[in-house]
């Protein structure tokens, strides 16, 4: 005999940076395992240092952190533990991304910008990640960044559910806050049987979260309004877009969105807002202030769907099979 056999089974391992611990805590109870125990703090100058409490050889290593304020700080962070899982020799790393730092800067608008979303793939995989897990990137192109498998997740069935077991469905109309986002309003069309309208914007290239809303396509007018959304990051688009459906005539208008950036002015416009109720789900932790001031902010759990993800990632299942419905 020339090798050596070993009659071992797969072992998963799940860790998480701090950026979210809330989070990590729910997958970990969905997945019925424990967050392994980690050694993490920073130096009087920023570095950042991490040590596992737990060997990782040999396992499949989940590792999952949130890209919430301070961002750079939590990417920073991400890296350094792919690497130290790394270094510990896991069999493989896979890193889970609720909400995805830079998207936005995903293609160069105007010469001499950056793609900053490639940048974040690009140093991920040099770390030493094998597989990326995220929900609902700002544009689908992003998973080509990623040299290695990318598992998209939608937020899309938990949010569709919550609205159409709430809001009577022939009084619904589903609308894009732009055209960036009317793929996503069809999918949402075709799973609640609601008509789709669209929020026509201008966006002003030198100055940020400056938008003007000039015209609503589609009819409004007597309707119960669900303005989808990937991210509501300062507030100013969806807001500004709830301003011009009121004016349209709309009876009511609900917000959704899978990532509640909420920085900035945003506790302001959602406060003074007229929308009856904004709809995220937890991918990122919402600013304790924010949630005792305004009671109209409802948060989902994404946990489970991110648990059932891993486990058919780590099962050698299908992830797709998740979503099929749609």
């Amino acid at each position: 005999m020339t090798g050596i056999k070993t009659t071992g089974e797969k072992k998963m391992m799940f860790f998480s940076g701090r950026a979210h611990p809330e989070l990590a805590e729910e997958v970990a109870h969905q997945l019925g395992v424990g967050v392994v125990p980690t050694k993490a703090f920073d130096f009087a100058n920023g570095e950042i240092y991490v040590r596992y409490q737990e060997s990782a050889r040999g396992a499949d290593c989940f590792l999952i952190q949130s890209h919430t304020a301070p961002i750079n700080k939590w990417i920073m962070e991400q890296l350094i533990m792919i690497d130290a899982l790394k270094r510990a020799s896991a069999r493989s790393i896979t890193v889970i991304v609720p909400f995805y730092g830079y998207a936005r800067q995903d293609k160069k608008h105007r010469g001499r910008e950056p793609i900053s979303a490639r940048l974040i793939a690009d140093l991920m995989k040099t770390a030493g990640a094998d597989r990326l897990l995220t929900v609902d990137l700002h544009t689908d192109q992003i998973q080509g960044f990623f040299d290695g498998p990318v598992d998209h997740l939608f937020a899309l069935p938990l949010l569709a559910d919550y609205v159409g077991a709430k809001v009577d469905r022939e009084k619904l109309t589903v609308v894009s806050p732009d055209a960036g986002r009317v793929r996503v309003a069809d999918r949402w069309c075709d799973r609640l049987g609601a008509p789709l309208a669209i929020v026509h914007k201008r966006r002003d290239k030198d100055v940020a979260n400056q938008v003007t809303v000039h015209e609503v396509v589609g009819e409004v007018k007597g309707r119960v309004c669900v303005l989808v959304d990937d991210m509501i990051d300062t507030g100013g688009t969806i807001c500004a877009a709830a301003d011009a459906l009121f004016a349209h005539g709309a009876e009511d208008v609900i917000v959704t969105a899978t990532h509640g950036v909420l920085s900035g002015p945003a506790a302001d416009r959602l406060k003074n807002s007229r929308v009856s109720e904004f709809v995220f789900t937890d991918t990122l932790p919402t600013p304790k202030e924010l949630g005792e001031t305004l009671d109209k902010i409802k948060v989902l759990s994404i946990a489970p769907t991110i648990a059932r993800a891993a486990r058919e990632v780590f099962q050698d299942g299908s992830v797709t099979s998740l979503f099929d419905e749609q």
